[in-house]
């Protein structure tokens, strides 16, 4: 049963936004280590930050135990010991953050976050905007954003989000973006029957982004 599921996921690798803590609850790492579970269960690779210590370490140790693809992308600056742990699986050194993040969506089909702070928000929030604006929405590889709710965490992002809907600040058809689910199981298949939905503007938005890239091709073959 399990390998026919697998064979059906939609996804390669996901990768997981969480903390370089496991928090003060019990629930965060259980539910850390029952992510990893998961993705080892649908034999699905996993791409995250790198390092060994906090949520982070749990889930990359999870699945990498569990026979995983484990593949931790970090800035050369945080490669310390002392700061990140021991590192497992691939480990792929990048210059800065800004380059661990393009990494991270480079080599992930979908985006999973655990209970984490401010890293992981801004990571977050990042790759919902991606999603917002269509940026990675490609035929072959749809950009889908997955909230690991554990035990109500994201609720007050959800209720900002909702508010900014209601005040005309995030499209309707936007909301959809963010897909939530209070464990593991649910939410991973909740991401594979997800279905991305746009609006004429970010159609519009992607045609222009492909007219300019179009353009400074055209320009360099010319001055060649």
């Amino acid at each position: 049963m399990e390998e026919t599921r697998a064979a059906k996921s939609r996804f390669n690798r996901v990768c997981v936004f969480c903390g370089s803590s496991t928090g003060k609850k019990d629930c965060y790492r259980d539910a850390a280590l029952e992510l990893g579970q998961e993705l080892v269960s649908r034999r699905l690779g996993l791409v995250y930050g790198g390092g060994s210590v906090g949520l982070m370490g749990l889930v990359s140790q999870e699945v990498h135990r569990g026979g995983g693809h484990v593949l931790g992308i970090i800035p050369k600056t945080l490669m310390n010991k002392e700061i990140t742990g021991e590192t497992i699986g691939e480990v792929r050194p990048v210059a800065d953050m800004h380059q661990r993040k393009a990494e991270m969506a480079r080599h992930s089909d979908c985006f999973i976050a655990l209970p984490g702070g401010y890293g992981t928000l801004e990571e977050l929030l990042e790759v919902i905007t991606w999603a917002q604006l269509g940026i990675h929405d490609k035929p072959v590889k749809q950009l889908h954003v997955g909230l690991l709710n554990v035990d109500g965490y994201y609720n007050l992002l959800l209720t900002f989000i909702d508010k900014a809907v209601d005040d005309g600040f995030i499209m309707p058809s936007q909301r959809s973006i963010i897909v939530s689910a209070p464990n593991a199981k649910e939410l991973v298949q909740k991401l594979e029957e997800y279905v991305p939905l746009h609006d004429g503007v970010v159609a519009k938005i992607k045609w222009e982004a492909e007219q300019v890239e179009l353009n400074a091709s055209l320009q360099t073959e010319i001055a060649r």
